[in-house]
């Protein structure tokens, strides 16, 4: 039996700015962004396992990117911690708000490389991440594909 992909889509809000930037980017500003998260596997040919046919369980997906993605991303404002933004931040969280500090420029480009390796690592042996794609705007995303990243 061959490979299979399958792909499950989410969403959330997210807030943003990139220090340094010359452009309107540079402002505190949101997304509804998208994410579709496409895996790769072979289905379970053990017609006595709960999820035979099953490259694998849809709800299992989902509960992995909730965790790790959309419930930490979701109606965030998210910083570069490497900038003078992390003063920001820590306003705005003393303040109640919910802010994210990453080690990154928190472009579509550079999330989208965090987020595979957080779903790569929750994933089951047997299942690979075949890609990521991460819409910001509706005329605008990133993707991440394994086989352009050595798997």
């Amino acid at each position: 039996m061959g490979n299979i992909r399958i792909t499950k889509q989410f969403s959330f809000e997210t807030g943003h700015a990139l220090y340094g930037y010359d452009g309107k980017c540079k402002n505190v500003h949101g997304h509804s962004y998208k994410l579709s998260v496409t895996v790769i596997g072979k289905p379970i040919k053990d017609n006595t396992h709960v999820k035979f046919g099953m490259v694998i369980d849809f709800g299992d997906l989902k509960r992995i990117v909730k965790e790790e993605i959309v419930n930490v991303f979701d109606h965030a404002t998210v910083f570069n911690k490497n900038t003078p933004h992390v003063e920001l931040a820590k306003e705005l969280a003393d303040r109640g708000h919910n802010v994210l500090l990453v080690d990154y420029q928190p472009t579509s480009e550079m999330m989208v490389i965090d987020f595979s390796k957080k779903i790569k690592s929750r994933l089951p042996d047997h299942i690979e991440l075949h890609s990521l794609k991460l819409q910001e705007t509706d005329t605008s995303f990133a993707e991440w594909y394994a086989s352009d990243n050595g798997k």
